[in-house]
């Protein structure tokens, strides 16, 4: 009996040249995929058109399926014996619930392999012209999710964090902006710290606005998620570094050359390079 396995896949922020060529291969020899709704539509283009496509996808308030059944839908395609690509936006360890998927997998006995994406945490903001890390603005950076800013007993130290990080990075951190402001100027960073809000990062209608925390709720007020919300004295150099705004081009629609002839999911074997 033909055995069944799992990918869980990164497609990447939103640009659909960000896939990793891996990540591509094993869309083009899908038979099962399940995607989230920030995956881009070209992806699902060089899937195979005998293939199952499920879309699975959450936002805010709104949730497709609980992640329980997500769950169960993965290990019933697998044992099915049938070749699934979880596809993921952005990292699938990257606030994607993917540890909670492998678990379920690995629980169930179902084969799986992880493939990671590039996550909107450094993609987005390079894109915006911001670099995380800068020789004299910034020797470090975290990554937090902006549903932290409203649990009644978070797991960050927002003390901690305000005083001894130099980049902070939140996604899905619009709706709770208010917060996040209010608590990271309780402890100690100056009103005049620069923020960035990224709309739609690395796609065409990705658009940035430039603040500080003591007037970006005001200009904040006219995005809609997703947005990628960069704190720290590196989001100055967005004015003269912010390179995709500027000059970007669309992708053309046949960005990915020849589908090929794909029959096994690729592997150490079976490398392009």
């Amino acid at each position: 009996m033909k055995k069944g396995k799992v990918y869980l896949v990164g497609a990447g922020p939103g640009d659909p040249g960000l896939l990793t060529v891996k990540g591509l291969e094993l869309l083009r020899c899908a038979e099962v995929v399940v995607y989230d709704r920030l995956v881009n539509p070209a992806l699902l283009e060089e899937v195979p058109t005998e293939a199952l496509r499920l879309f699975v996808g959450k936002g805010t308030g709104f949730h497709t399926l609980p992640q329980e059944q997500i769950n169960a839908i993965l290990i019933e395609q697998a044992r099915r014996g049938l070749r699934v690509v979880r596809l993921k936006g952005g990292d699938p360890f990257v606030f994607g619930r993917g540890g909670e998927e492998v678990e379920a997998l690995r629980q169930a006995g179902v084969p799986f392999e992880v493939v990671p994406g590039v996550s909107s945490a450094v993609a987005v903001p390079a894109y915006a012209g911001i670099p995380l890390t800068h020789r004299r603005l910034s020797s470090s950076f975290a990554v937090i999710t902006g549903h932290e800013a409203c649990k009644t007993a978070p797991s960050v130290d927002w003390e901690r964090l305000s005083a001894s990080v130099d980049t902070l990075v939140v996604l899905m951190g619009l709706k709770n902006l208010p917060l996040i402001v209010a608590k990271l100027l309780a402890h100690g960073r100056p009103r005049g710290t620069p923020v960035a809000l990224i709309e739609r990062g690395t796609t065409g209608e990705q658009k940035t606005v430039l603040g500080t925390l003591e007037n970006i709720l005001d200009k904040a007020a006219t995005l809609r998620p997703p947005v990628t919300v960069v704190i720290g004295e590196v989001v100055h150099l967005a004015e003269q570094l912010n390179w995709f705004e500027s000059c970007a081009i669309p992708a053309p629609r046949d960005f990915f050359h020849g589908r090929g002839d794909t029959a096994q999911p690729p592997g150490p074997a079976n490398s392009l390079f």
